[in-house]
């Protein structure tokens, strides 16, 4: 494994993140394909094997449920202080003022409902899971910081908003002197790569590591053209932001991974890994080989001849996340 700081902040994560929307109780309705708590404990041990220390959940994920069952895992198997644990905030957790959003009320009454499951009194990454029109930045900033001053939170990061949103939020922290974000957490990979338009080059100039979501873009990229999962089969999300996948991208990723002798997973995260804003892809494991060949493209170096034949077949689109 290898480790690096995210940003420029004094946070070190591993390279490879591990994905926790994977792990849920699939009763509370979120997703069918969640392995349950019995299920996902083998993949916690595997991660700790392999040096994978950067945990990432959400309050949304299983209604709850993902938050829960990573708190156990980190008790069964590992110190607190040895996991970089990250959760978020944004996304519907029940009615009222407080349920979702990012209100001062919605931020302080979801980071001690994300402790009490979590059964920590911290966390190190507190994000926001999207931006929130409805909130003045500068409730969202100050509120932020508050979590931070109050010792719930180590961090704060950001995910998936326009690069004027983020801009704004860094600049109105910066005006008041509060916490800055120290990450982004955006979806790229082969088949979404808009980021490289303006998120990039400010998360650069910001400073700001860079933790993409879906780097397999859902699995379409880990698999030939024409393959199907229960995950793809049943996964909505999936299903919104890549369809059945681009053929010609997914075609051009097997092809290399054939010639290389390497499972196509390896190549395309080699290729996310590259850049030098991304820090450390969020992988989020089902079977046992997703880690291990998670870790195996850490080691993967790609030629100028396969980035440009992995490439070539991309074309604009727009962003689906928000």
């Amino acid at each position: 494994m290898e480790y690096r700081r995210l940003g420029k902040s004094g946070l070190t994560v591993s390279r490879i993140s591990l994905g926790c929307m994977s792990f849920g109780d699939t009763s509370r309705g979120f997703n069918e394909w969640a392995l349950g708590d019995e299920e996902a404990q083998p993949l916690f041990q595997q991660a700790l094997e392999l040096g994978i220390t950067f945990w990432d959940t959400a309050n949304v994920y299983g209604f709850g449920s993902s938050e829960e069952i990573v708190g156990r895992a980190i008790r069964k198997y590992a110190r607190r202080d040895d996991i970089v644990l990250a959760t978020k905030v944004h996304f519907k957790m029940h009615e009222g003022p407080g349920g979702s959003g990012l209100s001062r009320k919605a931020i302080m009454e979801q980071i001690d409902a994300s402790l009490t499951r979590l059964d920590t009194d911290y966390v190190d990454l507190y994000q926001i899971h999207r931006f929130d029109p409805n909130t003045p930045v500068e409730e969202v900033m100050e509120a932020l910081h508050d979590v931070v001053k109050a010792g719930k939170a180590r961090y704060i990061g950001a995910s998936s908003m326009w690069a004027w949103q983020f801009s704004k939020m860094q600049y109105t922290a910066d005006l008041n002197g509060w916490t800055r974000f120290i990450s982004m957490q955006d979806q790229y990979n082969l088949m979404q790569r808009e980021e490289e338009r303006e998120m990039f080059g400010l998360l650069a100039d910001q400073g700001v590591g860079g933790i993409p979501w879906s780097p397999l873009a859902k699995g379409r990229l880990a698999r030939p053209w024409g393959e199907h999962t229960q995950r793809s089969d049943t996964d909505p999300v999936g299903r919104r932001f890549f369809g059945n996948g681009d053929r010609p991208i997914i075609d051009a990723v097997h092809k290399v991974a054939e010639a290389r002798g390497i499972p196509m997973a390896q190549v395309a995260l080699a290729w996310v890994l590259k850049n030098p804003v991304v820090t450390a892809p969020i992988v989020g494991p089902t079977k046992p080989h997703h880690l291990p060949d998670a870790v195996a493209a850490l080691d993967v170096r790609l030629t100028e001849e396969e980035i440009r034949s992995l490439e070539e077949p991309y074309g604009p689109r727009l962003p689906t996340a928000f």
